[in-house]
């Protein structure tokens, strides 16, 4: 019985280091990923979820795990190392948001709505057309099952951020760079048809202007824009969403290949 015992309470021992160590990679991740590490959710319900995540992520990678817990040298390195893993996966995603938020800031600026709707308070400040393109993007990425792309992007990291190794610098250099243009080109795309908008706009306006310099064209355009930026963004929101969780889908199919 005390055998039996004795030999239970290892293998506790053994498992709870494993979930520990998987908690390192969750939990850094979980602190910037989309919709899960907003600052507005609290830090109990962030942790909550990180140990829900540990829970599902470790029976899948335990195998990666369990030989190196033997090692009393290599767990300190594995603060660093996974730590620095789960980091790169969550800023991996939350680029993503950045890029609705930059195309918000784009479309914004180019039909004269940032300084009108433009929020000077709050944490992250940006224009009403970002906060809606953010919150509509959260949301529909929470619609079709971000939680299971993400734990099966944890799990899969284990593959490419082998424990207690760090990775690649030249590969991570050469992802992280790949990464950031797209989300650069990504924000652009979104935001072009107000900057096309805004564009058609102006040289109207300056077409106006030549025409009857009498005229007072600031009084007559600045309306003009303003309602037009608006329908423009109810026709127009949907298809950039779909744009854009099409790209996120992309991404969290093959988060780490070409691109």
């Amino acid at each position: 019985m005390n055998a039996a015992l004795s030999l239970l309470q290892e293998f506790g021992q053994e498992g709870l280091l494993t979930a520990i160590i998987v908690f390192l990679r969750v939990g850094a991740a979980m602190a910037v990923l989309p919709a899960f590490g907003e600052r507005t959710i609290p830090q109990r319900v962030r942790i909550g979820l990180a140990l829900a995540f540990t829970a599902i992520v470790t029976p899948a990678v335990a195998h990666h795990v369990d030989p190196l817990t033997r090692d009393q040298s290599v767990l300190t390195v594995m603060l660093a190392t996974e730590t620095f893993a789960g980091l790169t996966i969550g800023i991996g995603l939350r680029l993503f948001i950045h890029a609705l938020q930059m195309a918000g800031s784009i479309a914004a600026q180019s039909t004269s709505l940032s300084q009108v709707f433009g929020g000077s308070a709050g944490v992250d400040p940006q224009p009403a057309m970002g906060h809606l393109l953010v919150y509509g993007g959260l949301a529909l990425a929470v619609m079709t099952g971000l939680h299971v792309r993400i734990a099966e992007v944890m799990i899969l990291s284990y593959d490419l951020f082998i424990p207690g190794q760090l990775p690649n610098a030249g590969m991570l250099k050469s992802w992280g760079v790949a990464q950031v243009a797209q989300m650069f080109a990504l924000a652009f795309t979104l935001a072009a048809p107000f900057v096309i908008a805004s564009l058609i706009y102006n040289v109207a306006l300056g077409v106006i202007n030549r025409a009857m310099p009498q005229l007072m064209v600031a009084f007559v355009g600045a309306p003009a824009i303003t309602a037009g930026a608006l329908i423009l963004m109810f026709l127009v929101m949907p298809m950039m969403l779909a744009v854009w969780s099409e790209s996120l889908s992309y991404f969290l199919q093959n988060p780490f290949g070409r691109h």
